[in-house]
This record gives structure tokens, C-alpha cells and sequence, in this order.
């Protein structure tokens, strides 16, 4: 019967720390917003972030956008099932279970204005211009400098330095 207890606890346990990761990054995902400039500035459109793929991240998102704006633009919340779905975002979100997609993604928005956020091990060296990761325990990210500069967004000092530079 502890045995179980001891099982069920780490379970719930576990799955707490996952669900709070994501809540997690929703707020890195809203001071990347703060900390990263566009091309163009503000323009009266809506600020479109689009998640690639099925992830926990996307009701935190949602959450998120409910009650914040980027500069003065509403902020969108738009799930993507695949590449050619994908359009008119200055954020894009690679889910977890998509990130085999990353190379034909990047294909796809080539030298556009879009932030492309991953999560997985490897894939800021595979041209993702930020990839969440896990250090200590801890969830980090890291900032692929190059594909910053292909994507001419311009990141803020603050950024540079609580990331792990690639």
C-alpha cells in the first residue's frame, strides 16, 4: 500500500512540474515578446502566435493573451496541425511531438520576420532561433544567434544574457 502511495505521489508530482513548466513557457514566450524587436515596429495587426502542433503550452497561451497585448497589438493564440497551415506569425511555437518538422519549417518562413521557439534537445543548433531546455533541473533556454540574424529580429541585452548563446 506505500508502495502505491509512494507511486501515485510521484505521479501527481511529476505531472504538476510538467503542467508548470508550460505555464513556464508562456511567460518566457510573453518576455520574448518584450525583449525581441521586429522589423517594422508596431503596426495595428494583431500579433499572431502560432504553436505547430498538439501542446500543453497552448491554454497557457491562450491564458496569457486573454489579459496581456504585445506593445499595443492583441495578442492570437493559432494552432497549426501542419506546415502548410502555417502563416502570418511572428512567433511560431514547435510542439514537442512536431520538432521533426523544424527543416521544413524553416524552409517555409526562410528569411521572414518569425521567432522560431522549440523544445527540444539539439534543434537550436538545427536552426531554431530559440529551443527551451533542460539545465539542473530548471528550465533554461537557449539563443541561436545566427538564425536571429537570418530572421533580422533584433534581441535586447537582457535576453543575451539569461540565455545559453549557440
Amino acid at each position: 500500500m506505500r508502495k502505491l502511495f509512494f507511486v501515485l505521489a510521484i505521479v501527481i508530482l511529476g505531472s504538476a512540474t510538467y503542467a508548470q513548466n508550460y505555464q513556464l513557457h508562456s511567460v518566457y514566450i510573453y518576455s520574448f515578446i518584450r525583449y525581441v524587436q521586429w522589423p517594422g515596429g508596431d503596426t495595428s495587426d494583431d500579433f499572431v502566435i502560432g504553436v505547430l502542433g498538439d501542446s500543453p503550452v497552448i491554454p497557457h497561451l491562450e491564458k496569457m493573451a486573454e489579459v496581456k497585448k504585445a506593445g499595443n497589438r492583441t495578442i492570437v493564440i493559432r494552432k497549426f496541425g501542419n506546415i502548410d497551415q502555417v502563416s502570418n506569425s511572428e512567433i511560431v511555437f514547435v510542439a514537442k511531438e512536431a520538432g521533426s518538422q523544424l527543416k521544413p519549417l524553416l524552409d517555409k518562413v526562410g528569411a521572414a520576420n518569425t521567432l522560431v521557439i522549440t523544445e527540444e534537445e539539439g534543434l537550436g543548433l538545427e536552426g531554431s532561433n530559440i529551443n527551451f531546455v533542460i539545465r539542473g533541473g530548471k528550465l533554461a533556454f537557449e539563443l541561436n544567434k545566427s538564425a536571429m540574424e537570418r530572421a533580422d529580429l533584433k534581441v535586447s541585452t537582457e535576453l543575451s544574457r539569461l540565455a545559453i548563446i549557440i
